[in-house]
């Protein structure tokens, strides 16, 4: 097989993989969302000051709507406060209590297990972090790629 025929065939399935792998990685986030996701997204965010729901969608990467209604009951269960923005009144920050800060930390253990399956015998932090820096580069090629495909230079 010539060395761009090996190249290609190496690239497709490295394609498969990840497919496979996001198609997994979206049935856990799935699971995280339904175990308080949000609740882990604000603790994560949060540098003293509470967060918005602007930044808890972003990182969830799911609608702002969604984060409304998922901390509006929140809220009622006393899992978070909300508060007027010291900045603009307009808006909203949103804090952990006591009470979700708990369940934060039940899940957080259970998130170390999840990472412990699926990287344990595998990847070290060194290795997993040299695996993102490779694959952050991927991403951004690829995103160069599907520019340059969709204005007709590929």
């Amino acid at each position: 097989m010539a060395e761009k025929e090996q190249l290609d065939s190496a690239a497709r399935d490295f394609i498969w993989n990840i497919v496979e792998i996001q198609s997994q990685l979206d049935e856990i986030h799935k699971s995280w969302a339904q175990m308080l996701g949000v609740l882990m997204a604000i603790d994560e965010l949060d540098e003293g000051r509470g967060v918005s729901g602007i930044a808890v969608a972003n990182k969830l990467r799911i609608h702002p709507a969604f984060v409304t209604n998922q901390t509006k009951k929140l809220e009622t269960m006393a899992f978070l406060a909300r508060e007027p923005s010291p900045d603009d009144a307009r808006f909203v920050q949103m804090l952990l209590t006591g009470k979700a800060r708990a369940e934060v930390a039940k899940l957080s253990i259970k998130r170390q297990a999840l990472n412990s399956t699926m990287f344990d015998g595998l990847l070290d932090e060194a290795s997993l972090d040299y695996l993102n820096k490779q694959l952050a580069w991927i991403a951004k090629n690829s995103r160069l790629a599907s520019q340059k495909l969709n204005i007709g230079l590929l």
